[in-house]
């Protein structure tokens, strides 16, 4: 029987990737093209299932942050992920507050800028975590995953028996343009979430054990729960905006507010009227729980690399205040599209993941994880093909976007 008390960092994965990759990335290629992606959306998040799971899995059986099999793993790898991870950090922040800022222009009709919303989300949040901390994180979230699950799965049902005119001629993809292309790389990117979300999982996972002491099974269990539960809300997000948007002749808008108000329309006209209000704050506080999540993720998993590097412990506040003012300025300094912005952060993490999944195939092979906790057979070719599969497609797209 299932414990609902042993479920955490499962569900705040699951809060980090339901924000931009499914409702921003995954509406946006249903509306675009139909069901035609679906596929794509199914093979990236079966290729990094075993990627993923690394993260809980080291940390469950060795009692460890992953960070710390990094560096069992080569004097070259912490420094790689510090750059990685200060090239990524700042856009990832910024692009997931910008959305929720949107969210909030829209529904509050607030007299601000979306640079000046993100600042304002940016500090409640830090506020939120220096006050909070993990607990916070966990009881909080859990509702509100549950709450966006619902709404999302009656919305599809509802737009499935709907009637919706489709006036325009079908959209192919074709993977030969090359803004097909790219929209499939930001897409895949962040499908279901970026590559450095196994890190941020060894961390709640060990934020966690200090609550409760769970076996590696539960901890397992909740990953599986969250990751499982996150793919098929990737594909019902997806299906909404083909039921809804495709051949309508409406596109999403690139301005942050314009872009939520369109999102909310969306639900609002699968399910009635009357789930405006409810849908509203389901959307808004889903990706505040995803700007809460990424702004607590990149802090700790720094400050556990310094801990580990410099010996230094308490540097989370000072990355916290450094992401903070960063990700306002990438806004500030920076925003004018806020598709384009979202499609920038996404597509650097989809170039860099192919590094992060090596890393953790070492780990996964590595004498530290016996083998009876390093998946079946098949989970190990799956790890293979996924790590062949992410490193050639961003070869692919480098040559296509640099050199030819």
């Amino acid at each position: 029987m299932l414990n609902l008390k042993s479920l955490g960092p499962g569900l705040l994965y699951a809060a980090a990737a339901i924000g931009v990759s499914h409702l921003v990335q995954s509406t946006r290629a249903g509306a675009d093209f139909g069901l035609q992606l679906i596929f794509a959306v199914i093979i990236a998040n079966l290729v990094k299932y075993p990627i993923f799971k690394v993260g809980p899995a080291y940390t469950a059986v060795t009692g460890k942050s992953l960070l710390e099999g990094y560096q069992k793993s080569g004097k070259v790898v912490l420094p790689i992920f510090y750059l990685m991870t200060l090239l990524t950090m700042f856009s990832v922040q910024a692009a997931v507050t910008v959305v929720t800022a949107g969210l909030a222009l829209n529904i509050f009709g607030l007299d601000l800028s979306a640079a000046q919303m993100t600042l304002v989300l940016l500090i409640i949040s830090s506020v939120i975590l220096l006050i909070g901390k993990y607990n916070i994180l966990d009881n909080f979230i859990k509702l509100i995953v549950i709450i966006l699950t619902i709404t999302t799965v009656a919305s599809v049902i509802s737009a499935w028996f709907g009637t919706f005119p489709k006036p325009l001629p079908p959209i192919s993809f074709d993977i030969s343009n090359s803004t097909h292309l790219f929209f499939l790389v930001a897409l895949v990117g962040w499908m279901p979430a970026p590559m450095d979300v196994p890190i941020w999982h060894s961390m709640w996972t060990l934020e966690k054990g200090k609550l409760e002491k769970l076996t590696p099974k539960e901890t397992i269990r909740d990953f599986q729960i969250g990751f499982i539960g996150t793919a098929i809300l990737a594909c019902c997000f997806l299906a909404l905006g083909h039921l809804v948007m495709y051949r309508s002749g409406i596109s999403f808008a690139p301005q942050a507010a314009r872009f939520a108000g369109q999102l909310i329309e969306l639900y609002s006209r699968a399910l009635g009227d009357w789930s405006k209000p409810l849908i509203s704050i389901a959307a808004f506080t889903t990706m505040f729980s995803t700007t809460l999540t990424c702004l607590d993720a990149f802090p700790r998993i720094l400050a556990e690399a310094d801990r580990i590097t410099f010996k230094k412990s308490k540097t989370y506040i000072l990355w916290l205040i450094t992401l903070t003012l960063g990700a306002y300025l990438l806004v500030e300094l920076f925003l004018q599209s806020m598709r384009a912005f979202v499609d920038f952060a996404t597509t650097l993490s989809f170039v860099v993941g192919p590094i992060y999944a090596y890393f953790n195939y070492k780990i996964l092979t590595s004498s530290e994880i016996p083998k009876q906790f390093r998946g079946a057979k098949w989970e190990l070719y799956l790890f293979k093909v996924g790590l062949i599969f992410l490193s050639f497609f961003a070869l692919y797209y480098l040559l296509l976007k640099f050199f030819l």
